[in-house]
């Protein structure tokens, strides 16, 4: 065997376990960057989510919500009477045609 293809042998042999040696590395390194990738777009998906919720307190805690809230409920104010009407069902059915003429 020639020197100069030893040399070559050498150099290729070189370079194959130089590149053995990275790969572990530089596939644990991509894995990790893909990964904190995916957890980023999760963390900006968790902070809209945070708003909103945030914007959905702000305004369910507002007095009008609160009021409307409680009337859902079927509580009233001081001084105000309650009346519970019942039948409200039967009724819309029997005047159907009515209500769609708008008449």
């Amino acid at each position: 065997m020639s020197s100069t293809r030893r040399w070559r042998v050498v150099l290729v042999a070189a370079v194959a376990l130089v590149a053995f040696l990275y790969y572990r590395p530089l596939r644990a390194y991509f894995d990790t960057r893909h990964s904190l990738a995916g957890r980023r777009a999760d963390v900006r998906g968790l902070q809209a989510e945070k708003r909103l919720l945030e914007h959905e307190l702000a305004i369910s805690t507002s007095p009008a919500a609160l009021e409307l809230e409680a009337r859902q409920l079927g509580l009233v104010k001081p001084g105000e009477r309650l009346f519970i009407v019942k039948g409200i069902a039967a009724w819309e059915r029997k005047h159907a045609a009515t209500i769609r003429r708008g008449g």
